[in-house]
């Protein structure tokens, strides 16, 4: 019984004095090659870019950069960017959870189009999907909804752009989830409520934490589907991005950045938070 363990420890002397690290296996060649490739590829598309920005954000010097982010127009912008944002990642957690539920766990007429229009913001460019909004939920809307210059058009945007990516990282969580222990624990006398509440939803929830994060970042950076039906009123339903491209405009660079900087960082937090929830979940599971 104590052999087994007396050899592995041998062994790992033994690997250590030849000169391995302990726990360390070296990258074979294509493996590093590949590595290599993938780093600079990410310095090259993101990791510089972001760079530029914080440094042509402080170009000003600390003090110039706070004073451009804390103007009344940014603060106005970012606050609504921010909230929006939260609250249509928020939403699409819940209804895109009970969409894939729907999809996965139902069958009916009509389901294959379903399946279809729920990629379609996917597909649909942009300010296309903006112009749709506008025309259905615009001064002249055939329903009767004038929404235009609205935070609910903002909002109604948002959700549009981002419903899919909660559908479609839940979804295929669900259609990989053993029933058998469902029924298990139905047999034993719980109720949908409690087997849902105790197997299903640890199961998805790491899932569900991912699809908000997705839809977070992607509202947090709309622009097309957002113009047309916002008007872009200063302190009123102006986002962030509208707010950088008109210092851009204005030739107003350094400004521009700071705000895209915050951007950058309130997302990088935002994220980093329901990826925490993801592992947690993911544990506890």
């Amino acid at each position: 019984m104590t052999l087994a363990p007396a050899v592995a420890r041998r062994g790992a002397g033994l690997r250590r004095g030849a000169g391995q690290s302990d726990g360390r296996v070296p990258l074979r060649t294509a493996a590093g090659l590949g590595l290599g490739a993938a780093v600079l590829w990410l310095s090259l598309l993101v990791l510089l870019p972001l760079a530029a920005v914080v440094v042509k954000a402080t170009g000003n010097g600390w003090s110039g950069f706070w004073d451009a982010l804390t103007s009344r127009e940014a603060l106005s912008a970012l606050r609504l960017t921010v909230f929006s944002s939260i609250g249509v990642a928020a939403l699409n957690a819940i209804i895109g959870t009970l969409i894939a539920w729907v999809l996965v766990r139902d069958s009916f007429r009509g389901k294959r189009v379903v399946e279809v229009v729920i990629d379609i913001p996917f597909a649909l460019p942009t300010i296309v999907a903006g112009l749709v909004l506008l025309t259905l939920y615009g001064p002249h809307s055939p329903l009767g909804v004038n929404w235009y210059a609205t935070t609910r058009g903002v909002i109604l945007a948002l959700l549009f752009v981002t419903l899919p990516f909660v559908v479609r990282t839940v979804q295929p969580v669900l259609i990989g989830l053993d029933r058998d222990v469902e029924e298990a624990a139905t047999s034993l006398g719980a109720s949908r409520f409690t087997t849902f509440r105790r197997i299903i939803l640890p199961a998805i929830l790491p899932a569900i934490a991912g699809g908000a994060a997705l839809a977070f970042a992607r509202a947090m950076g709309e622009y097309g589907s957002v113009v047309l039906i916002s008007g872009g009123l200063q302190f009123k339903t102006e986002i962030s991005s509208m707010y950088v491209y008109s210092q851009i405009e204005n030739d107003e660079l350094a400004a521009a950045a700071a705000t895209a900087t915050a951007l950058l960082v309130i997302s990088l937090v935002v994220i980093g938070l329901l990826d925490i929830v993801q592992r947690w979940a993911a544990r506890h599971g």
